[in-house]
C-alpha cells in the first residue's frame, strides 16, 4: 500500500469521503428523477428535483470547505493542486447531475415509451461510470493499489454508454412522424447524459497522471 496523500488528520479524510458520496448520492437521485419523469410519475420526479437541489447545495458547502483544508491543514503542498482539479472536476459531474435534472424541468422534452429503455439504460451507464469514478478517488486518497481496478470499471461503463447512446441516436432519427425538432429535442438529452459518461473518463484519465507522479 503506497503512503497516504493525506498526513495523519481524520477530518480531512472524512471530508473527501462525505463530498465524494454526496456525488455518488446525486448520482442515485439523477437515475430515479429521469425514471420517473419517463414514467410520467412528475410529482415523484418533482420530489427528486428538490432533493438534487439539496444535495449540489451540501457539495457546494462541503467543497469550500476542503479547499480551506487544502490550503491550512494536512495536505503535502506537492500534491495540493492535483487534489484541487480533482475536487473541481468531482464537483463538476455533480453539477452536470443537477443541471440535467433541471433542463427536464424547464423543457419538459417528450422522450417517447419506445425510447424509455435504451434512455435508462444509458442513464444507468452514466451513473455506473461516476459510481466507479467516486471509488476510484477513494482509492487515491486511500489503499491507491485499488484505485486501478475502480478505474478500468469507469472505462467500461463509458464504452457501455458510447455504445446505447449510438443506438439510441439512429433509432430516434429513423423514427417516422417525428418532427425534426423533436428529434432533436430528445437527441439533445441524449447528448447530455452521455457526456457525463464521458467526463468521468476525464477524471480518472487525470487521476492516473495523478499516481504516475506519487509513484515516480
Amino acid at each position: 500500500m503506497k503512503s497516504r496523500i493525506l498526513k495523519h488528520s481524520e477530518k480531512p479524510d472524512q471530508r473527501f469521503a462525505e463530498f465524494l458520496d454526496n456525488v455518488n448520492e446525486a448520482g442515485i437521485v439523477f437515475r430515479e428523477a429521469a425514471e420517473n419523469y419517463c414514467k410520467g410519475n412528475l410529482e415523484t420526479f418533482q420530489q427528486k428535483r428538490d432533493a438534487m437541489r439539496d444535495i449540489e447545495h451540501r457539495g457546494d458547502s462541503l467543497r469550500r470547505s476542503l479547499e480551506h483544508l487544502l490550503y491550512t491543514k494536512t495536505l503535502f503542498p506537492e500534491s495540493r493542486s492535483d487534489v484541487l482539479e480533482l475536487l473541481e472536476r468531482m464537483d463538476t459531474l455533480l453539477d452536470n447531475f443537477k443541471a440535467i435534472t433541471w433542463r427536464f424541468d424547464i423543457e419538459s422534452p417528450d422522450i417517447l415509451p419506445e425510447f424509455h429503455d435504451d434512455f435508462m439504460e444509458l442513464v444507468a451507464s452514466a451513473v455506473n461510470a461516476v459510481e466507479s469514478t467516486v471509488l476510484s478517488c477513494k482509492a487515491f486518497f486511500g489503499n491507491i493499489d485499488d484505485a486501478c481496478n475502480h478505474m478500468h470499471k469507469v472505462m467500461y461503463w463509458e464504452k457501455e454508454g458510447d455504445i446505447v447512446s449510438t443506438r439510441l441516436q439512429k433509432r430516434i432519427f429513423r423514427k417516422e412522424g417525428l418532427r425534426l425538432s423533436q428529434k432533436r429535442h430528445i437527441y439533445d438529452f441524449t447528448r447530455y447524459v452521455e457526456k457525463i459518461g464521458n467526463e468521468a473518463e476525464d477524471v480518472i484519465d487525470r487521476l492516473n497522471i495523478y499516481i504516475i507522479k506519487r509513484e515516480m
